[in-house]
Parts: structure tokens; C-alpha cells; sequence
């Protein structure tokens, strides 16, 4: 069996679920120091003329995902002592352990004369000498390779660690640029890792707080188009506009996202001062949920639609509580001191991961759905707005720095408070919501 040296920081992780639960597992935990799972990767098989390039930048896209996670390591090519030539050749098992591979991962590509590009990967599990799992066959276009790569990566990271993988899902976020006082703001959408950005608005209008519908098909935000917050929706792919819910006279719409079905909005309404949360069904009318003098904000759907969790300051500080989706009595979830914000419900339905302001200072953190073993993440100058990976162990978020100078980038960090790494973008950036995995 895999020695699965996905090691934790902290003693206090969140119990595993599923296959990993049920499966056999070696935990080392040497003062909060994690030891990665080596693997090896041997360059992938060209089985075409025209397929080097490609196989080369599949295996590096693989290597790539596996290794940003914190929980694996590669083993240099250098290292190798056996050589990989042919997708069926037998694997040389006591070579691999030599140099302590626990992991291999192994696989070919080709082009066919149509451009049509075919990945086919093995995973193996080199201490028992056996493969974990059945070969997988993908395809698709020559634009489609890192697509195809993300895939296999996805594959491996499940059936080691027994979560469900997040490389194959992209990101829409707000790109800005400009002085301070003149900021220009448009929605972009990009690959999980920083690459393929795309533009889907131009920087005319002021553009905030971007979110997926729950299949990656339409984006809703809130644009400043009319000179008043109102909230739009955008087929992905087309970018086409549509004004979903614009603000009457002295009113405006804002913070909005999706229900689980992809038939509702949640948002808030703000309308004389205050500010509420409602319901709108697409193609139908909208209701009111929250009807209190406090500002409500920032509501998220648990994933069985069953229930919403929002901010609200009727306590008489930022805090964050849970109302049925209908609307009607709502609890309230943070107990620690400080102000909470901008909440979302992890999909997997365990967690809820949260902005927080204490002393001063920034924090993203996570909580059960009850409020208890609240958990933070990061702390720095100004951490914001987390996004949930599909799989529920990964949250994206806005960071910035002090100072005049200080530019919001993306971060992410796993439920751990581990593996803090910066995402890269073209310029500065804000606001990331995730997708769910593409289809």
C-alpha cells in the first residue's frame, strides 16, 4: 500500500472522509513539519511525430498540480535510474525504490493528423509493486492540452489521497488596474493555476464580487453601469450582459449569488438605509428574507439549498448567522471576538469559510456549520473574500499589502492554514470565486 505521508500541521485536521477513511494511512507529524509523498514522473511517450511538445508540457502541467498542493514531491528526472520509453514496457519496480518513489505516474500522447490529441497515463503504487487503479484514455484539441493534463492530475490526487481533485476548474475574478483614485475594473476568468486568462467585460464600468453558477456556465456580479450597484448576469463564453436585477428609484442590488440549483439568486437589496437579504427566482419575481434595521449582506447557500448563512451587524457588530432558505429565524454561528464577513458554505457542506477582523488585523478562517472549532487560516494587513476549490480543501482569496504601493492579489491556502502560495495573475486582482470541476 501507499505509504500516504500526507502529512498534517496540526493534530486538530478535520476527519478524513470516504475511501481515504476507510483505506490505510501513515501519518507523520514531526513539530508541524509536513513530508511530502515523493513521486516520480517520467517524461511522458511521444507515440507521434508531432507529439513531443505536447507530451512534454503534459507532463510538466501534472507535475505542476501535484507538487502546488504541499502534499507531493517530485523526484527530479536527474534522479531516475530506470528509463521509460514505451507506454507498455514493465515497470522496473526496485529501481523505483532506489530512490524511494512511492508514487509513479506514467503515460504517452499523440497527435493524430487531425490535431486530435489522446493522453493515456498510469498510476503506480511502487512499495506493493501493483498499479492503483485502471489506465485512463482522455482526448481532445491541441488547445485542450492543459485541460487534459489537469484531468490526470485530478486522478491521481483522488486515488492517493481519496478527495476529489480541483485542477481541471478555472476562476473569475475582477482585474484592476490604475491609480487608486481612478481604479479601472473588469471580470476575467482564468485556469485554476493563472493561466488562460480571459476578459469577459471591458474596464467602461466599475465590476465587484464575481460568482459561478453551479454547473460553470453563467457568472452573476454587480456592476456599476447605471451609476448604481445592480446585479448582472453573463453567459460564460458569449459575454453577453443581462441586467438581472436592477435597482428601482433609491434602491440597489448587490452581493449576489447563485442557489445549488441554479434557479435562484440570493442578494441584498439596500433601500433607504438599510440593507436586506432576498430571493429572486430567474424568470420570476423576487422575496424578501431578512426584515431587520441591521445591515444583512452577503448570504451563501448551504449545498442542499436547505439553508443560507449571511453577515448581518444586528448584534451590533459584523457577525455571521444561519436562517432557513426560506428566510425566517436565523442563528447566529461566531462566538470569537472580532467582526466576520463574507461567508460561504464549503461544498462539501462541513465548513463555512469566512473574512475576520480582530486587533487590527485580517484573517481568512473556517467553522463548522455550527460556529464551533473556528479555525484561522492567514493573518496580514487586509485578507478577504474566500472561494471554496470544488473539493472543499482549497480556499482562494483577495490579499493586500500596507502602504501606497500595495497591490490585492490572489492567495491560496489549504483548511490546514498550510501551503499558503500566491496565484499568479496579470496585474493586480480581486475578488476570485471558484468553479465547480468542468465537465
Amino acid at each position: 500500500m501507499f505509504l500516504r505521508t500526507l502529512v498534517l500541521a496540526i493534530a486538530c485536521l478535520l476527519p478524513l472522509q470516504g475511501a481515504l477513511a476507510q483505506s490505510p494511512l501513515r501519518i507523520e507529524i514531526t513539530e508541524g513539519v509536513i513530508e511530502p509523498l515523493p513521486f516520480a514522473i517520467p517524461a511522458f511517450v511521444a507515440e507521434s511525430g508531432a507529439a513531443g511538445q505536447a507530451a512534454n508540457d503534459v507532463t510538466r502541467v501534472i507535475a505542476q498540480d501535484l507538487e502546488g498542493t504541499g502534499l507531493f514531491r517530485e523526484i527530479p528526472a536527474d534522479s531516475h535510474i530506470a528509463r521509460v520509453t514505451s507506454f507498455d514496457a514493465p515497470v522496473s519496480y526496485p529501481d523505483w525504490k532506489a530512490i524511494n518513489a512511492q508514487a509513479l505516474i506514467t503515460g504517452a500522447v499523440s497527435v493524430s493528423d487531425g490535431g486530435q490529441v489522446t493522453v493515456k497515463f498510469r498510476l503506480f503504487d511502487v512499495y506493493s509493486g501493483a498499479p492503483l487503479g485502471d489506465g485512463l484514455q482522455l482526448s481532445g484539441s491541441q488547445a485542450s492540452v492543459r485541460r487534459l493534463a489537469h484531468k490526470v492530475a485530478d486522478q491521481v490526487y483522488s486515488r492517493i489521497t481519496g478527495e476529489g481533485g480541483y485542477f481541471d476548474s478555472r476562476v473569475v475574478f475582477v482585474h484592476e488596474e490604475g491609480p487608486k483614485d481612478a481604479r479601472l475594473k473588469r471580470l476575467a476568468v482564468m485556469d485554476y493555476d493563472g493561466a488562460n486568462v480571459a476578459y469577459l467585460t471591458d474596464a467602461s464600468s466599475l465590476v465587484l464580487a464575481p460568482r459561478f453558477s453551479p454547473n460553470g456556465d453563467r457568472v452573476l456580479y454587480t456592476s456599476y453601469a447605471s451609476g448604481v450597484p445592480e446585479v448582472y448576469m453573463m453567459q460564460v463564453g458569449n459575454a453577453v450582459q443581462q441586467r438581472l436585477l436592477a435597482g428601482q428609484s433609491g434602491t440597489m442590488t448587490f452581493s449576489p449569488r447563485f442557489g445549488p440549483d441554479g434557479t435562484t439568486v440570493v442578494f441584498s437589496e439596500s433601500r433607504g438605509g438599510n440593507t436586506d437579504i432576498f430571493l429572486h427566482r430567474i424568470g420570476g419575481q423576487s422575496s424578501q428574507l431578512t426584515a431587520t434595521p441591521a445591515i444583512e449582506t452577503s448570504p451563501s447557500f448551504s449545498p442542499d439549498g436547505a439553508q443560507i448563512v449571511f453577515e448581518s451587524d444586528r448584534s451590533g457588530t459584523q457577525q455571521l448567522y444561519v436562517m432557513p432558505a426560506s428566510g425566517g429565524e436565523a442563528r447566529r454561528i461566531s462566538q470569537g471576538p472580532g467582526r466576520y464577513g463574507t461567508p460561504v458554505w464549503s461544498p462539501r457542506g462541513d465548513l463555512i469559510a469566512f473574512t475576520k477582523q480582530n486587533e487590527g488585523r485580517f484573517h481568512i478562517g473556517v467553522m463548522r456549520t455550527d460556529g464551533s472549532e473556528e479555525r484561522l487560516l492567514t493573518a496580514s494587513f487586509l485578507d478577504e473574500g474566500p472561494t471554496w476549490a470544488p473539493n472543499g480543501r482549497v480556499v482562494m482569496f483577495t490579499r493586500q499589502s500596507s502602504g501606497a504601493a500595495g497591490q490585492p492579489a490572489l492567495y491560496s491556502v489549504d483548511i490546514t492554514g498550510r501551503n499558503l502560495r500566491r496565484v499568479p495573475t496579470p496585474g493586480a486582482a480581486s475578488d476570485p470565486a471558484w468553479s465547480p470541476l468542468l465537465p
